[in-house]
């Protein structure tokens, strides 16, 4: 009996068989290029079961591959028939060279460039002419056609956000990235991030879980006129008003017209970013196209004060829901009652839905227990959650999307006794986070030149970790926002005074457990600095969440370290107490003790 898996594949094969295709590429994204995908455009889960959040698959006339990165190794052999594909991996075989080896010249490579950004459809043009091989865009995915039962598009329709919570008008946000991107040399900007036309039009969505966006692209204009490409069911009655003049709805499928009518006109637009079926569609109508960065990324990462408002409201909110998820885990760990990580997780957000501003989880819990917190991307949702076990270290990263903000927070949490060894790392992993925490850095600072602050205690002893120490985060937005972030390969975007970025150093031993402390920090400018001869900044924490002082090893602090510990604690403690009561106010008051 043929399996499910072999007659899509056969499907896929029937049409490259049509088109006069050797290979078809199906990466795990969709159209609109962004960090979650819908579940309607899951297409490399339609045709293979991965359930990853990122990866590729290739399918050859007789073969195919799959693609994964290092945290799902495990997971694509539970969920991939090995039968129809060969596991490989995303970085360590680059596809296209990969390909070429296979197919060799006169090959033709399918591939979908709504899929795919503008750079990697030049570079892998570049690669396969060398080797003599065409690359052949589709007009119709073919996993398209073949998918039945599609789930539907959702309809949920577009909200209003407020003025006073975007603390500035659609008009006045359209006027001044219609000036940086005159700035540019350009008459149009192709905006392509679904997070950034939001944010201009004080916009928001429920198409994507746990990214309150709408689908869509945008086009705007210098003179800050924009046009919204997206499904007009979903206009809300006072949309017009709302986003002020000049700007205007299409449906999606005008945009291939709008764009080849673009001939002579220069659109900047992010070939990053960006997918190629677009800024091509405009070239060929005889756009020059002028590549450049989202012009709405900066702005909107720079939080303005109604902004950081919202963002300090909901965190108080979110640390009192987190709190009380961590006093009852205490109180149940106490009277020898055990869950598994999936309980845990739901537990956990049905203190969070008792708020009425809250929505939904900003991303995947990350619920782990034991070793399964040493896989720093576990989910538990990707297998059988595992239980908790008395003598072992619970790691939960968690967060919420609040009408207000947006939250991420990481606590490692001591489950009965633990070793001298654990404390002592998770003392090194604290360690990094205050220092990076306390970190006064002049103007024009990185976050590849902060990222070393956080690992400089673990380096010291021999360890380290293998992510990013700090991401931004948008204000009821993406939790995972650019441009700025902390890690030893960023970018050169300096950190500006609103933006918020995570504070997250981590340590994993493979097999064992996991650790990692994580709080939202706003860039501000520093206080009154006596003798200060540059303009200097530093960080605000907007978390406010005890950090388990069981894990800690007091000795191997200094007398500023405690005293950041205590000040840290003595401030969630004066916060949240007006808010809590009963045993839960109980705990907190134990848990915000000084050390």
């Amino acid at each position: 009996m043929t399996s499910v898996t072999a007659q899509r594949l056969d499907a896929v094969r029937g049409d490259m068989l049509t088109h006069s295709l050797d290979a078809f590429i199906v990466p795990r994204a969709d159209e609109y290029l962004g960090e979650y995908v819908p579940e309607r455009n899951e297409r490399l889960h339609w045709l293979t079961g991965f359930t990853g959040s990122a990866g590729m698959a290739i399918v050859l006339k007789a073969s195919a591959a799959i693609f994964v990165d290092g945290r799902y190794t495990v997971q694509v052999k539970q969920q991939v028939d090995s039968a129809q594909f060969d596991y490989q991996s995303l970085h360590d075989t680059p596809q296209i060279p990969w390909l070429i080896e296979q197919l060799g010249e006169g090959a033709r490579i399918g591939y979908d460039p709504r899929l795919h950004t503008l750079s990697w459809q030049q570079q892998a043009e570049a690669q396969c002419q060398r080797a003599g091989i065409e690359l052949v865009a589709v007009s119709e995915n073919p996993i398209d056609r073949h998918w039945q039962e599609r789930p539907a598009t959702s309809s949920a329709p577009i909200s209003l956000f407020s003025e006073q919570s975007a603390g500035v008008s659609s008009a006045v946000k359209r006027e001044q990235i219609g000036k940086a991107v005159a700035a540019t040399g350009a008459d149009v900007a192709l905006i392509s991030a679904l997070d950034s036309f939001c944010w201009l039009l004080n916009i928001r969505g429920n198409d994507i879980p746990s990214l309150p966006v709408v689908l869509g692209t945008a086009l705007l204009h210098k003179n800050g006129e924009m046009t919204l490409f997206t499904d007009l069911n979903k206009l809300p009655e006072g949309i017009q008003a709302h986003v002020g003049a000049g700007v205007s709805f299409k449906a999606e499928a005008e945009l291939e017209g709008v764009l080849s009518k673009l001939d002579g006109v220069k659109l900047l637009a992010d070939p990053d970013s960006a997918n190629a079926w677009m800024q091509l569609t405009a070239k060929q109508a005889g756009a020059r196209l002028i590549a450049g960065q989202d012009p709405v990324a900066l702005p909107k990462a720079q939080k303005n004060p109604a902004e950081l408002a919202g963002l300090s409201a909901c965190h108080i909110r979110d640390g009192v829901a987190v709190s009380r998820f961590l006093a009852w885990l205490d109180a149940e760990v106490a009277a020898k009652r055990l869950y598994d990580e999936g309980t845990l997780a739901d537990k956990l957000e049905s203190f969070r839905l008792e708020d009425p501003q809250y929505r939904e989880p900003s991303f995947d819990t990350i619920s782990a227990t034991g070793a399964n917190a040493a896989m720093c991307h576990y989910n538990h949702n990707n297998g059988t959650p595992a239980m908790m076990t008395m003598n072992s270290i619970y790691l939960v990263d968690s967060g919420a999307q609040y009408l207000d903000g947006t939250t991420d927070v990481t606590r490692t949490i001591a489950i009965g006794e633990v070793t001298d060894e654990q404390r002592k790392m998770v003392t090194l992993v604290l360690k990094g986070h205050i220092a990076l925490d306390q970190a006064r850095f002049p103007k024009g600072t990185t976050g590849q030149q902060l990222d070393g602050f956080a690992r400089q205690y673990l380096w010291q002893h021999g360890f380290d970790y293998d992510h990013g120490t700090g991401h931004g985060v948008g204000h009821f937005l993406s939790v995972h926002e650019g441009p700025q972030r902390i890690a030893k390969n960023s970018n050169a975007v300096a950190l500006l005074p609103g933006m918020v970025v995570s504070n997250e150093p981590g340590y994993y031993r493979a097999d064992a457990f996991g650790i990692r402390i994580e709080n939202l920090v706003a860039v501000q400018a520093c206080g009154a600095l006596a003798g200060a001869e540059r303009e200097m900044y530093e960080f605000h924490a907007l978390t406010l969440i005890p950090i388990d002082t069981r894990l800690i090893d007091k000795r191997l602090l200094s007398d500023a370290e405690i005293h950041w510990v205590n000040a840290y604690h003595q401030r969630v403690r004066e916060t949240l107490s007006p808010l809590m009561q009963g045993t839960e106010l109980d705990w907190l008051l134990k848990a915000t003790e000084a050390i």
